[in-house]
């Protein structure tokens, strides 16, 4: 007997239920409801300022300050990265420079190296304590203030724009090169007419990215004793007590997102790149070096250096040559096991969370449920900071006796990373045909037992993939954990950020190996499950 909700047609294969089971829907209206709430409590706080006074905290000289500083930050980062990125995606697409897959994979291992590790690194370099001063007496000023907190972002977040412009070089049709090269255009008018042009919505996608994380980075701006926006809701809301200003400051930080997104949709509106001819595009050919091969391989040389020798170089310092007590080696595994039983939880309940949301968008496809999906993704576009304050403001005032407890923290994260958990589980969806589905409504299971039997064994390894997501995000996650982990909680993220403030270099330096060794071997599990698909 078939399913009573599906419906035959007589030129075609039994189609899906048009209208939504309930088993999902309600998951996913929940998923939406619990999206808005950071936004509602923060601008009810926001709210609570009387007229007076929110004429002075809105038109305070010192917003327009923390706005220039903010916009200059991710200004030079935006400069620093393309330095990095561009030319490194152009050797290992263009050229016939050597080990291209190794070059690819190192440029994607800084991602291992989070913002505030990499502050602490150019931290440990200069002062009187430095490494410059204690093995070769060359005694620096200390790396901080704008400049420490651009090359500390800058060498943790290029990979996202290499990735990005490595992709477009790629899949660039060369003949548009040849015939400008035909029409008497030089190599850099073609680069700057042709080329550039061609790749601006990768570029506007790792801008995009890499700004958005700069916008809601906490720990090296802190570190770096940078104020911009997410440095001044910090203060505000830790040293001065000001909650009013900080959840304005927020609002106002979470405008500055927001105008990031409208910019880069008005610049990409009317754009059209695709080849209009009925030709095949044909693959680049790598031009040899030549005489620049040595400077190339410097430039390869510095980047890397850089990114990767430099923080790994300043660990093995704290770590060997001027290691600390013992005893900090041992709270090492407490510490991670604190992180790790928090991630779990967060990664466990944003699959499951994504999971109906991914099924609704992909097999009933209609205004709601794209507004469901959409829905999801107002956790991660919100800069931490401000989301985690939003979830002080709404523990305060609706749910007191679930401030500062680990629950909280969970929420928190599972908000953050939801659409990060998404990404793979749509994916696998997308390419699953619905036939076997169909098929299992002619049989007369339910829709529940259809996702159960039928669809979810289907999706165990993107699934996988997205709690492996989740979990290392939150492994290495800072703002959110700083502001809602219990007393007396401390992960290894809190941990490296805390003795780090303090001076503690050598005491921080074995938390931060932990984070640095354990993002390094998830990364390259990724990496190889990329390199094993590309294979097949």
């Amino acid at each position: 007997m078939s399913h009573p909700d599906a419906q035959i047609s007589s030129t075609g294969p039994l189609l899906l239920r048009k209208r939504p089971p309930i088993f999902l829907l309600v998951p996913a209206i929940f998923v939406a409801v619990c999206m808005f709430i950071p936004l509602v409590y923060l601008f009810v706080r926001a709210g609570q300022a009387q007229p007076d006074q929110l004429l002075e905290l809105v038109f305070r000289p010192r917003n327009l300050e923390l706005l220039w500083n903010t916009l200059l930050l991710t200004a030079g980062v935006l400069m620093i990265c393309s330095f990095l990125a561009f030319p490194l995606a152009w050797l290992v697409t263009r050229t016939t420079i050597a080990a291209k897959g190794w070059l690819t994979v190192l440029a994607v291992v800084p991602l291992a190296v989070p913002g505030y590790v990499m502050a602490y690194a150019l931290l440990g370099i200069g002062g009187n304590l430095g490494v410059l001063s204690q093995l070769f007496g060359i005694r620096i000023a200390n790396i901080s203030g704008y400049w420490g907190a651009v090359w500390a972002l800058s060498l943790y977040t290029f990979p996202y724009l290499f990735l990005n412009l490595r992709a477009a070089l790629m899949g660039l049709d060369t003949s548009l090169e040849e015939s400008a090269q035909s029409l008497g255009y030089s190599r850099w008018e073609v680069l700057l007419k042709v080329i550039l042009p061609h790749l601006l919505p990768a570029i506007l996608a790792g801008y995009l990215v890499v700004g958005l994380y700069v916008l809601g980075d906490f720990g090296a701006v802190a570190l770096m004793r940078y104020e911009a926006f997410s440095y001044a809701i910090f203060t505000q809301y830790s040293g001065a007590f000001d909650r009013i200003y900080a959840a304005w400051l927020s609002i106002m930080l979470l405008a500055l997102a927001g105008m990031f997104l409208l910019m880069e949709a008005y610049v990409l509106k009317r754009k059209r790149l695709a080849s209009v001819g009925s030709g095949v595009g044909r693959a680049v050919s790598p031009k040899p070096l030549g005489a620049w091969q040595p400077l190339a391989w410097l430039y390869v040389a510095f980047v890397f250096m850089a990114s990767i020798g430099m923080p790994v170089a300043m660990l093995g310092y704290w770590l060997f040559l001027a290691p600390p007590d013992i005893s900090v080696f041992w709270q090492v595994p407490v510490t991670f096991m604190h992180s790790a039983l928090a991630a779990m939880p967060a990664a466990l309940l944003a699959v499951v969370l994504a999971l109906p949301l991914c099924f609704l968008s992909v097999r009933y496809p209609s205004s709601v449920t794209r507004l469901l999906e959409r829905s999801a993704y107002i956790g991660y576009a919100l800069p931490p900071l401000t989301l985690g304050l939003a979830m002080v403001f709404f523990a305060l005032q609706t749910a007191f006796f679930f401030y500062q407890t680990l629950g909280l923290l969970i929420i928190a994260w599972t908000i953050a990373t939801l659409a990060l958990a998404m990404g793979p589980i749509r994916s696998a969806l997308l390419q699953m045909r619905p036939s076997t589905e169909e098929a299992a409504y002619a049989l007369g299971y339910t829709p529940a037992a259809t996702f159960w039997h039928v669809v979810f064994p289907r999706l165990r390894r993107a699934v996988l993939a997205a709690l492996a997501l989740v979990f290392l995000f939150c492994m290495k996650e800072l703002p959110i954990t700083f502001l809602l982990a219990p007393t007396g909680y401390s992960t290894l993220a809190v941990t490296v950020f805390s003795r780090t403030t303090e001076g503690l270099m050598a005491e921080a330096a074995p938390f931060a190996a932990a984070i640095v060794l354990f993002s390094g071997l998830s990364v390259g599990m990724v990496l190889n499950r990329e390199a094993q698909k590309g294979a097949r």
